[in-house]
């Protein structure tokens, strides 16, 4: 604040500084503009060899003096003195129109005096005239504006000062409330909102995006611990398996099947180390930027390698009529595919059916759907399957080592491929339909790569 009013200050001082010397040097002007009206007149008299004498002369602040080549004075006003030029010789320059200062004894006018020359006559009988004008008048013009100036330049900035400290105040007052709120939320370190001002003005917009950002990070925050407890609870279930299995292993001695022992430490390592995969996928998939795949994705033959693993049946595919090139990465889209078919043939009764087409009113983009007979999701949960570690069925998941995290990768590689994923019913409401809407290679006809001579 304090640094404001000086600024104001300074820039009062020096637009002041500005001002009266813009009053000099025009009410300067004006005395040199009339002046050299005058001498203008006069030089058209003696031009026309029409001196009168005295010269006429309008105002008492006005003196005229014709000189010629020797310095004798041809003609004077009224006031001007007869004898002694204004203007020493020596100063004057008869061929050129001149401004010039001049004591103001010499002249009898009030000082200071400013004269003008201009030159008159002949070739034969040079001459020059002299006009003389006080610049008493300005000097006291400038003198009341500086007077002025001093005398109203402190109050104003008083008064600038106090209505800038109200403004201000008034101004920063919501700041500081914001202020004090921040301070509060960060002192209890929980969930909170800042007070949003009633002006419709950038604080209050402010404040409310604010508010805005806090709720992001208190639900990142409640994810973030959720999602932390979620993971302790998948990791200790299959240690304290293997926990177990080697307590009574040690116990029994013995009496253990030490082969079984062994396969039951392998599956719960392995389910353990799927975990953990899982979990560290999804991380590096948090920090890592969407980035779209590193070349064309041939989908026909991506199913038909991804149903390759799994009997035929429960799992068959149904060719797409032509080759179906999308962008993406290869090994992401594989993993999405083989997660789909994993959930699929665990709920299915009988069969799972891959399918792939361009997706009809969906502009460039191709459809992958996978469809199984099971149960099926209702309604209400399609959407909440894809948040990480839900399980609509806990029990069966455990059995069959499942930790909820299959569909969340799922949405998250299909995000970085720039496609989309959704759940709907199967054709006659009998089980599931995944469909996935892939970006298509920018081809022709979004069909595949251009390739040159084909």
């Amino acid at each position: 604040m304090a640094l404001g009013v000086f600024g104001l200050t300074i820039g009062l001082a020096l637009g002041g500084v500005v001002l009266l010397g813009t009053l000099g040097f025009v009410l300067q002007r004006t005395v040199d503009t009339e002046a050299f009206r005058t001498a203008d007149a006069v030089a058209l008299l003696a031009a026309e060899d029409a001196l009168p004498d005295p010269l006429p002369v309008a105002g008492g602040q006005v003196r005229v003096q014709v000189v010629d080549a020797q310095g004798r004075i041809r003609a004077a006003s009224i006031d001007a003195d007869r004898l002694v030029p204004m203007v020493r010789p020596e100063r004057l320059d008869r061929d050129r129109r001149q401004r010039l200062e001049v004591p103001a004894e010499r002249v009898g006018l009030a000082g200071p005096v400013r004269v003008v020359t201009v030159p008159a006559g002949t070739a034969a009988d040079p001459l020059t005239v002299l006009v003389a004008r006080s610049m008493a008048d300005v000097r006291h013009s400038t003198h009341v504006v500086r007077t002025i100036l001093l005398v109203a330049f402190p109050l104003l900035v008083a008064v600038l000062a106090a209505v800038a400290w109200r403004v201000v105040g008034a101004t920063l007052r919501p700041v500081e409330a914001l202020r004090r709120g921040a301070e509060e939320i960060t002192g209890r370190a929980g969930a909170g909102r800042l007070p949003v001002p009633a002006s419709a003005d950038e604080i209050h917009r402010l404040a409310v995006t604010l508010n805005g950002m806090l709720d992001r990070l208190e639900s990142a925050r409640i994810r973030q611990r959720a999602f932390v407890s979620d993971a302790a609870h998948e990791l200790r279930s299959p240690l304290t398996n293997i926990r177990t299995e080697l307590e009574v292993a040690q116990r029994l001695a013995d009496r253990t099947d030490w082969t079984a022992v062994t396969t039951n430490l392998l599956t719960d390592t392995e389910r353990l180390s799927r975990l953990v995969d899982d979990l560290l996928l999804l991380a590096r998939l948090d920090e890592a930027p969407p980035t779209r795949g590193v070349g064309p994705v041939e989908l026909g033959a991506l199913l038909a390698e991804v149903a390759a693993r799994y009997p035929s049946p429960p799992v068959r595919v149904t060719p797409p009529p032509g080759p179906l090139w999308t962008t993406g990465n290869a090994d992401e889209l594989r993993r999405v595919l083989a997660n789909l078919v994993d959930n699929a043939v665990r709920h299915a009764y009988g069969s799972v059916v891959l399918a792939a087409g361009s997706a009809a009113g969906a502009g460039a983009y191709h459809l992958v759907t996978v469809t199984d007979d099971g149960p099926g999701i209702p309604v209400a949960d399609r959407e909440r399957v894809f948040d990480r570690f839900t399980r609509l069925d806990d029990g069966r998941a455990r059995d069959d080592g499942g930790a909820g995290l299959g569909l969340a990768i799922v949405r998250e590689l299909v995000r970085r491929a720039g496609g989309s994923i959704s759940l709907t019913d199967a054709p006659e409401q009998a089980g599931l339909r995944v469909r996935l809407l892939l970006p298509a290679f920018p081809g022709e006809d979004g069909r595949g790569p251009q390739i040159d001579g084909a």
